[in-house]
C-alpha cells in the first residue's frame, strides 16, 4: 500500500475508533466518521467496502491487537527472570495495567461492545476475545506454565491460574476505574496490586 493510502486508512481507523467508542456500534454514523477522520464517506467505501460493519471489525481487532503486544512486552519485561517471586509479580501487575491508561480509545470501544452485546454481530464479539482478552490470558497462562515447571508456582491448571492473578490485580482496579475513566490514588492502586498479589501467593505459592 503506497504511503499516502497507509495513511489515509489510519486516519480513517482512527477516526472510527473515537467515533465508536463515542457513540457505540449501532448509533455511529459514517458521515461522524468521515468527518472525525477528516476524509469523504467516498473514501472511507474506498478503504471499507463494507462499511460500518468491516470498519466496526477492524477497529476492534487491530486495537486489540495493539494492547495484547504490549501485554506481552509486560511478561517479557517483567517474568522473563524471576528472582524475587512477589516483587516480580507486583511489578508485572503494574505494567500489565499501563495500557488501559494508554489505549483509552481502544478501551472506549470495548466498553461500547460490552454495552451492546445484544446488538453487535456475535462475530465482532468472536474476533475481539481472540484478539485481545483471549490471547493476552493465554500469554500469562503460558508464562505461569513455565514458573511452574521451574517450581515457583504450584499451578497444574495454568490458565485458571491466569484468570485468578488478573481478576485479583487488574481486574479489581479496571473494575473500579471503569476501564481506565475514573482516577485512582497511586497508594490505593499500589495497594490493591500488592494485596492481590499476596491473595494469589497464597493460593499458589509452593508449600
Amino acid at each position: 500500500m503506497r504511503q499516502g493510502l497507509a495513511e489515509k486508512r489510519q486516519a480513517i481507523v482512527r477516526g472510527a475508533r473515537r467515533v465508536f467508542g463515542r457513540d457505540g456500534y449501532t448509533r455511529a454514523g459514517m458521515d461522524s466518521i468521515a468527518k472525525e477522520a477528516g476524509v469523504s464517506t467516498r473514501t472511507i467505501y474506498n478503504h471499507f467496502p463494507e462499511g460500518k460493519t468491516q470498519l466496526f471489525r477492524v477497529v476492534v481487532v487491530e486495537g486489540s491487537e495493539e494492547v495484547v503486544r504490549a501485554h506481552i512486552d509486560a511478561i517479557d519485561r517483567r517474568l522473563h527472570k524471576v528472582t524475587d517471586l512477589e516483587a516480580d509479580l507486583i511489578g508485572f501487575a503494574h505494567a500489565w495495567m499501563s495500557p488501559m491508561y494508554r489505549y483509552q480509545d481502544h478501551f472506549a470501544v470495548v466498553r461500547q461492545l460490552r454495552a451492546e452485546v445484544g446488538h453487535v454481530p456475535r462475530e465482532f464479539l468472536d474476533a475481539w476475545r481472540a484478539a485481545g482478552p483471549d490471547r493476552a490470558l493465554g500469554e500469562v497462562a503460558a508464562r505461569f506454565r513455565e514458573l511452574a515447571e521451574d517450581g515457583l508456582l504450584d499451578a497444574p491448571d495454568p490458565d485458571r491460574a491466569a484468570v485468578h492473578f488478573l481478576q485479583l490485580t487488574a481486574g479489581v482496579i479496571s473494575d473500579r476505574t471503569y476501564q481506565g475513566i475514573l482516577s485512582m490514588p497511586e497508594e490505593e492502586r499500589d495497594e490493591l496490586i500488592a494485596s492481590g498479589v499476596r491473595a494469589f501467593l497464597r493460593g499458589y505459592e509452593p508449600r
